[in-house]
């Protein structure tokens, strides 16, 4: 039974070295003390995996060894990312992380029990060469207190899937990165509870000058069908702020439906209540595998979604 640290076979070398050139003309580089790459990406059923390079069709799961070394080309592109959908079983993510290598490192949550949280995780990976963790770590709770109304409570019960809530530093530039996984439902106004409360819990934060940094940056799935409906204007609705880059109709975030506007990076910005982000954006956008990734493999986009994932990474940049 083949082991990620083995040598691949020469098609998925040449598979990676493809999917690597394709990230070195549409991902920006890093530049030490320059830049900071920060990315969310919502992983399909991150869980187990099948150790063989290519799976068979009646193997479960679909992942394999060669996805996740495309995975892990992926992510090492950026510095820190939040990752969605990791599962009980953290087989994929810990061979990931033997790829990644020494110089990277993880942080993550227990898994979510009963049937809403879906046995789901959040996980934070970064390089520690230009990351570093700064302290504060928790999930979110919602106050019982709150009764913010849009003609009935806002939220009444806690997040289906708990906010994960991590402080990290890079070139004495402190962060608080805020990643979540909102709730489906049956229908979209289902959602509508959760993105109200992370974003007044989220403005609650920022706006008091006591908390342990005002630099809250929030990003994961938030499930938002499209921009300026009535699910991103909740989201918005206590001052935060998606940029330009982050809104164009060409940055699509899932690989099935190109119009869904599930995945964001959001802080506050000219908010009258809250300081705005210190870091300066410089750069967003999304990266589109599908077109390289597994290339070699006569497979369907279905298939894909379960071998790398059916959304795709989202990141931003900002000028350190």
């Amino acid at each position: 039974m083949p082991k990620i640290q083995d040598t691949p076979p020469p098609v998925v070398i040449e598979n990676l070295k493809l999917l690597a050139t394709d990230l070195d003309q549409k991902i920006p580089s890093k530049c030490l003390d320059k830049n900071l790459l920060i990315a969310s990406w919502n992983i399909r059923a991150f869980g187990n995996l099948t150790r063989k390079w290519d799976s068979d069709d009646d193997d479960s799961p679909k992942r394999d060894l060669h996805s996740v070394l495309c995975i892990a080309e992926i992510i090492k592109r950026f510095d820190v990312i939040a990752i969605q959908e990791v599962k009980a079983n953290i087989r994929a993510l810990r061979d990931t992380l033997k790829v990644l290598g020494a110089n990277w490192s993880l942080i993550l949550t227990d898994v979510t029990k009963g049937s809403a949280g879906n046995g789901e995780r959040m996980a934070y990976l970064f390089d520690t060469r230009r990351v570093q963790l700064s302290g504060l770590a928790g999930e979110l709770v919602v106050p019982k207190e709150w009764t913010n109304k849009i003609g009935e409570v806002i939220l009444d019960e806690q997040f289906a899937r708990t906010p994960y809530a991590v402080s990290f530093k890079a070139n004495n530039q402190t962060f608080i990165l805020v990643t979540l996984h909102i709730k489906y439902g049956k229908k979209s106004k289902d959602r509508i509870k959760e993105l109200k409360g992370i974003a007044k819990w989220l403005a609650d934060w920022a706006s008091n000058i006591n908390v342990y940094h005002q630099n809250l940056i929030a990003l994961g799935d938030f499930n938002i069908d499209a921009r300026g409906d009535l699910l991103d204007q909740t989201f918005l609705s206590e001052g935060l702020f998606v940029p330009p880059q982050l809104q164009n109709k060409e940055v699509t975030r899932s690989i099935f439906k190109k119009t869904k506007y599930y995945d964001q990076i959001a802080w506050f910005n000219n908010s009258k209540k809250i300081p705005n982000l210190s870091m300066q954006f410089i750069n967003g956008g999304n990266y589109d595998f599908v077109p390289t990734a597994l290339k070699n493999r006569e497979i369907s986009t279905r298939s894909l979604s379960y071998l790398i994932s059916d959304h795709y990474p989202l990141w931003a940049e900002f000028k350190l």
